[in-house]
């Protein structure tokens, strides 16, 4: 059994009180009464648990070294260390689904809310948001910049048959993709529609190098600006831009039920990132200066929807 036995004997279990105003702080508190009682204690308050949890995450939350410093704090806080898969959104829920992770940030409400109807995942919650841009080369020869919307943009590009880059790897940039694509007036046969199979740093710089259109969520692109020569075309909400182009991430512990995963951490894990440390890391975060992410969880009149399927999965442009 992995870690379930050792962490019930440190009374981990009756810390997870996910997202929580203060909960953190009461977590931290009873962690290391726990861990006192088996001598673990550390010197700077932590719980000393010398446990570790595994994360498979969405790359886009990855690639911008936001987990790094929520990481780093979560450490600090509890002394648990965090394993961390850097897949799309498909491969992780399927990493999840297999029992191999304890926890999953994905960023495709249809994808989570099946994870969660099979069975597999419990207690989602709201963590944050950004947005996804279109961008392309400089010149852009499909005249992107003058459409109106992300659905006429990739009708301007499948016409002129400008070269597009779609990750094509079940993440979660490319379910939205391929989302926008269905509304389009547009068919992805011929060879300037061309899947790059890679996580989104890489496939930014293929689209760099080969002067071809992508879809990106913005803190990624804002990593890799300096690096490409890529321009944003369209933007999403943070941008002005429609709400089809909303980025919106969930954080959901893998169902103990089903899996013998580490759930008392998981739901440790998701209070801390979901409560006010957690929460003011994510608000604070920059990447060259700019905000890129939004914090979604603390909220004085809680989303009861957040932890079921959604019912209406309907996007507009407006």
């Amino acid at each position: 059994m992995r870690r379930r036995g050792y962490l019930r004997a440190v009374g981990v279990a009756g810390v997870a009180t996910a997202g929580c105003v203060g909960s953190t702080d009461r977590a931290a508190k009873r962690a290391n009464e726990g861990a006192t009682k088996q001598g673990t204690q550390t010197t700077n308050g932590t719980s000393g648990l010398d446990a570790t949890l595994t994360l498979a995450t969405a790359t886009t939350a990855y690639d911008t070294g936001l987990l790094d410093t929520l990481h780093t704090a979560f450490t600090e806080r509890f002394g648990i260390q965090v394993k961390t898969l850097s897949q799309g959104t498909g491969a992780a829920l399927r990493t999840a689904r297999d029992g191999d992770a304890d926890v999953v940030i994905a960023h495709a409400r249809p994808a989570e809310d099946q994870f969660i109807r099979d069975g597999h995942g419990v207690n989602r919650r709201a963590l944050m948001h950004n947005d996804f841009l279109i961008v392309g080369p400089p010149d852009d020869p499909a005249a992107v910049a003058d459409t109106d919307g992300p659905v006429a943009a990739f009708e301007a590009i499948a016409t002129s048959e400008a070269l597009f880059l779609s990750r094509g790897d079940d993440s979660g940039t490319h379910r939205r993709e391929q989302k926008l694509w269905s509304r389009a007036d547009a068919s992805l046969e011929g060879r300037w529609y061309q899947a790059a199979g890679d996580g989104m740093g890489d496939t930014l710089r293929q689209a760099s190098r080969r002067s071809a259109y992508t879809l990106v969520d913005r803190g990624t692109f804002r990593v890799f600006a300096a690096d490409i020569d890529l321009n944003a075309l369209v933007e999403g909400p943070l941008g002005g831009g429609p709400n089809s182009l909303l980025n919106e991430y969930g954080v959901i512990p893998t169902n103990p039920a089903r899996h013998d995963v580490a759930y008392e951490l998981a739901m440790l894990y998701v209070g801390f990132l979901t409560g006010r440390e957690g929460q003011a890391v994510i608000r604070e975060f920059r990447t060259d200066g700019e905000r890129v992410f939004v914090p979604d969880a603390l909220s004085a009149d809680p989303k009861f929807d957040q932890y079921v399927p959604a019912t209406d999965e309907t996007e507009t442009d407006e």
